[in-house]
């Protein structure tokens, strides 16, 4: 998929013509509103060594006697010449406090041919696929979400990087590598990031409110559910959240944020579904947009659904096609209304955006 770290204009994708028909249908809206800033840039000196040891991931391995090369660049033109293999790359930087609040990518532009990337010894993703499956992905830029929960509060990161190069040049060879900042991310009134209930597989029961979830694993929402026990995983797959909105909230029209979903989802709030992009069937099996997986899901709430006195349940059945799956990227939370159509993008990046504004002023009067 395309980056949005080059600086091109490709950040500055506007929202699909579909905003009404997404509220209409329940289609996910795309909302890319956000650019990127560059906050710590990352290129020069990385530490480098040939070959694949799973322990070089951890943050505390001695990495002082590796090489050391220039990112970006071919390890080829860097004293490596002729190798086609594994290799790993090593990075200590500092972050400050203020930055926990932001929400962060890491950005390593283009890498030959396929990589896994950890950050303070968590998997936080993935381009193309290693041997014996191998799949390259040199032409892909690259960038990955950075949680909360991989984030050391010392301010420490220690970035790892697994290379796979199967021919010709290898390794982090071009772009901007950096940590950014999403410029303008939505502002959700109450972030339901964190743990859910997650499970493989496929049944309907799974949305009704009293469904007993208990014996499901936990994962973080949101990260790619590769990166956390389900590496390989292509198929059906549910999650489930218990939450109570904030009284503040009790009054408000509000909307369900769920990020980015990779491929398709379907979203059911207390039983009820209120929205979906692409098309999953009775047999759990999804079709839709080549491009869904990039549409952020903004649902609106219908009146009297969501109960301000007790737990809600929130059930998101997913549909991944191939290589990544899951809810992978945020803002989850409940936005008001008001605060949706603010931090929308003008009406000049968006032709039909005055149509939009309208029909939500007419579904929620």
């Amino acid at each position: 998929m395309p980056s949005t770290l080059t600086g091109s204009t490709f950040l500055r994708r506007i929202l699909l013509f579909g905003p009404v028909l997404a509220l209409l249908t329940g289609a996910g809206t795309r909302v890319d509103a956000q650019d990127m800033r560059k906050l710590l840039d990352l290129n020069g000196s990385w530490k480098f060594e040939l070959g694949d040891d799973a322990g070089w991931a951890e943050p505390g391995y001695d990495d002082k006697r590796w090489a050391t090369v220039k990112v970006p660049g071919a390890w080829e033109d860097q004293g490596f010449p002729g190798y086609d293999g594994f290799a790993w790359y090593r990075k200590r930087v500092q972050i400050p406090p203020e930055w926990r609040t932001k929400r962060l990518y890491l950005g390593l532009g283009a890498i030959d041919d396929a990589d896994e990337v950890f950050v303070n010894g968590h998997f936080v993703g993935f381009s193309g696929q290693m041997p014996p499956n191998y799949v390259t992905a040199y032409n892909t830029w690259r960038h990955y979400p950075l949680s909360q929960a991989v984030l050391d509060p010392d301010g420490e990161i220690v970035i790892a990087v697994r290379v796979y190069d199967d021919e010709l040049g290898g390794g982090i060879t071009s772009g901007e590598p950096g940590i950014y900042e999403a410029i303008n991310p939505l502002p959700v009134d109450q972030s339901l990031e964190g743990k859910w209930k997650f499970r493989k597989g496929d049944d309907l029961q799974w949305k009704d409110p009293g469904f007993d979830d208990r014996s499901w694993v936990e994962v973080n929402v949101a990260a790619y559910w590769e990166t956390q026990g389900f590496k390989g995983y292509d198929g059906p797959a549910w999650y489930r959240l218990r939450c109570k909105p904030n009284a503040r909230l009790a009054d408000q029209r509000l909307m369900l944020s769920v990020g980015k979903i990779d491929d398709f989802d379907e979203v059911y709030l207390n039983g009820q579904r209120i929205g979906r992009t692409g098309y999953i069937s009775a047999k759990g099996e999804g079709d839709g947009g080549g491009d869904d997986y990039a549409k952020w899901r903004v649902y609106a709430i219908p009146p009297g659904l969501l109960h301000a006195e007790e737990q809600n349940v929130i059930a998101v059945r997913v549909f991944d096609r191939y290589m990544h799956g899951g809810i992978y990227e945020g803002p989850i939370g409940l936005v008001t209304r008001e605060k949706f159509l603010a931090w929308s993008p003008a009406p000049e990046q968006v032709g039909s955006f005055s149509n939009f504004r309208k029909f939500l002023d007419w579904l929620f009067k």
